[in-house]
C-alpha cells in the first residue's frame, strides 16, 4: 500500500517514483482516495520536477490503463491516428481522417473541446444537425469499422484518471508541464488501440508554446514514450503566427473543410500541413512505401472525392444529415449579422497576433471562457486575410458573423487590432518546420 502522500513528498523532494507508485497514485485518482489537495500537490511537484522517460513511460500507461483500451483484431488494415496541440483555423481533423480512411486505414479519432483561444474539433462537429459526438463504444468501433473513420469525444469509459487530472491541471496553473502533457496526450491515444499516430506539434503567436525549440522538445518526449510503448509516433512541428484557414468559427470551419473536400478552395497552409500529417501516417502505418508516396495517395483520396465520400458517411453514421456536403449552405447555423472588416488604409497583411484572433472568436460566443459555457456555432471569421496578401477599400481584413451589433463592432475592433499592415509585402513563413521521428532525430 502506498500512501499519496508519501509519494508526493519524495517527487517534491525530487527522487523518482517507481512504477508501482505511479500506478498506485493513478488508481488512488480513479477511486477518489486520492484527494483534489493531493492532485494538485503531485501536478505542481511534477510541474517543478519533472520525470524521467521512466517516470513517463508508467505514468502514460498507467493512465492508459485507467479505462477501457480499444481492440481491433478484426480490421483489415492499420489502426491509425493523429493529434494537434491546438491552433486557430485548424481543422486538419476534419480532413485527415476521411482522406486516411480513404487510403485503408481505420481512424478512431478521439477529440477534445476548444481550449482557450484554441477551436475544439468536437464543438465544430457538433456545429452539424443531428451529428452524435458521444455514441458509445460499441457502435464507435461498429462505425469505425463499417466506414473507416468515427470522431467521438471521450468517455468516462476511456482514460478516466485523465478527465480528473487534466480539470486538476488548469485549475492549478500545471497545464504547461511536460510529463503531465505526454501522459494526458499519449493515455487516450494508446487507449484507442492505435497501429501508429502522428503529432501536429504548433508554435507561435497563436500555439501555447510560443518557441519552436520548445515544440521540439515536446515532440521529442511524445514521440520517444510512444514508440516505447509499441506505437510508432512522428511529428511535425508547424507554425501558428497566423491562422491556419480562411475561417475561425464551428460552422464557418466546417463549411470550409466541406469546400477543401469538394475541391472548391484549399487554402495553402492547410493543404501543406494536412499532405505532410496523411503522408506520414500513411507511411508509419505500412500504407505507402514512403512519405512522398503517401502524400500522392492522400492528393488522389481528395482530387478522386473518395475523401469527401467518406466524410459524408461519417457524419450520415453519426445522425448528421445526410445532403450535407450537397446543401451545407443552409443546413449549417449562420450568424444574424455577417459583414467585412476594412483596414485603417491599404497594404500587405504584415503579421497576425494569431491568438487575439481566436480570443476574438470566443468573445463572439464561439468559445467557452469557463468550462460550462455554451457555444453559438454560428458566430466566428471568415475570409481571414493571410500574411502577405493585400488589404485595401476591395478586401476586407476579414468578414465578422455575429449575433448582434454590439458583438460585431467589439470582434471588428479586435480584428484590426490583430493584423498588422504595411506598405511592403512580406513573405510568410513555411508552415512546416521540421519533423522529429520516434527516436527523436530529425528527418
Amino acid at each position: 500500500m502506498y500512501a499519496a502522500n508519501e509519494l508526493i513528498l519524495k517527487k517534491r523532494d525530487g527522487a523518482a517514483l517507481s512504477g508501482e507508485e505511479i500506478a498506485a497514485f493513478v488508481a488512488g485518482i480513479c477511486d477518489h482516495s486520492v484527494t483534489d489537495a493531493q492532485l494538485a500537490a503531485f501536478a505542481m511537484a511534477t510541474w517543478f520536477r519533472g520525470m524521467d522517460p521512466g517516470e513517463q513511460m508508467a505514468l502514460t500507461l498507467a493512465m492508459r490503463d485507467s479505462g477501457t483500451v480499444l481492440e481491433w483484431s478484426d480490421v483489415d488494415g492499420p489502426v491509425l491516428d493523429k493529434h494537434s496541440t491546438g491552433g486557430v483555423g485548424d481543422m486538419v481533423s476534419l480532413l485527415l481522417a476521411p482522406v486516411v480512411a480513404a487510403c485503408g486505414g481505420y481512424v478512431p479519432m478521439i477529440s477534445g473541446r476548444g481550449l482557450g483561444h484554441t477551436g475544439g474539433t468536437l464543438d465544430k462537429l457538433e456545429s452539424i444537425p443531428g451529428f452524435e459526438t458521444a455514441p458509445g463504444i460499441p457502435r464507435f468501433q461498429t462505425l469505425v469499422k463499417r466506414i473507416g473513420l468515427a470522431i467521438v469525444g471521450q468517455s468516462c469509459e476511456l482514460v478516466p484518471a485523465d478527465r480528473r487530472l487534466y480539470a486538476v491541471r488548469d485549475e492549478t496553473a500545471t497545464v504547461s508541464s511536460v510529463p503531465l502533457i505526454v501522459s494526458s496526450i499519449l493515455s487516450k491515444k494508446l487507449a484507442e488501440g492505435l497501429d501508429a499516430l502522428v503529432m501536429d506539434i504548433k508554435f507561435g503567436s497563436g500555439a501555447f508554446m510560443r518557441d519552436p525549440a520548445e515544440a521540439r522538445r515536446l515532440a521529442r518526449h511524445i514521440c520517444r514514450v510512444s514508440h516505447a510503448a509499441g506505437v510508432p509516433c512522428n511529428a511535425l512541428i508547424t507554425d501558428m503566427d497566423q491562422p491556419l484557414a480562411w475561417s475561425a468559427g464551428n460552422a464557418l470551419e466546417v463549411r470550409e473543410a466541406i469546400g477543401f473536400l469538394l475541391g472548391e478552395a484549399r487554402h495553402p497552409r492547410l493543404e501543406s500541413v494536412l499532405l505532410g500529417l496523411s503522408a506520414e501516417l500513411l507511411w508509419l502505418g505500412g500504407l505507402a512505401e514512403n512519405r512522398d508516396q503517401g502524400r500522392v495517395m492522400a492528393g488522389e483520396a481528395l482530387d478522386s472525392g473518395r475523401a469527401a465520400e467518406r466524410f459524408a458517411a461519417m457524419v450520415r453514421g453519426q445522425g448528421g444529415p445526410a445532403r450535407l456536403l450537397e446543401d451545407a449552405d443552409s443546413l449549417l447555423p449562420s450568424a444574424r449579422i455577417a459583414g467585412p472588416v476594412f483596414a485603417q488604409g491599404s497594404g500587405y497583411v504584415t503579421g497576425i497576433d494569431t491568438r487575439a484572433i481566436g480570443l476574438a472568436v470566443v468573445q463572439l460566443g464561439g468559445g467557452r471562457q469557463r468550462a460550462g459555457d455554451s457555444i453559438d456555432h454560428a458566430v466566428g471569421l471568415s475570409a481571414l486575410c493571410p500574411v502577405g496578401q493585400a488589404t485595401g477599400p476591395d478586401t476586407p481584413l476579414a468578414v465578422v458573423h455575429a449575433a448582434s451589433q454590439g458583438a460585431w463592432e467589439r470582434a471588428a475592433a479586435a480584428v484590426r487590432s490583430a493584423m498588422t499592415v504595411g506598405p511592403e509585402r512580406q513573405a510568410a513563413d513555411p508552415v512546416v518546420h521540421a519533423t522529429v521521428t520516434g527516436d527523436a532525430l530529425d528527418a
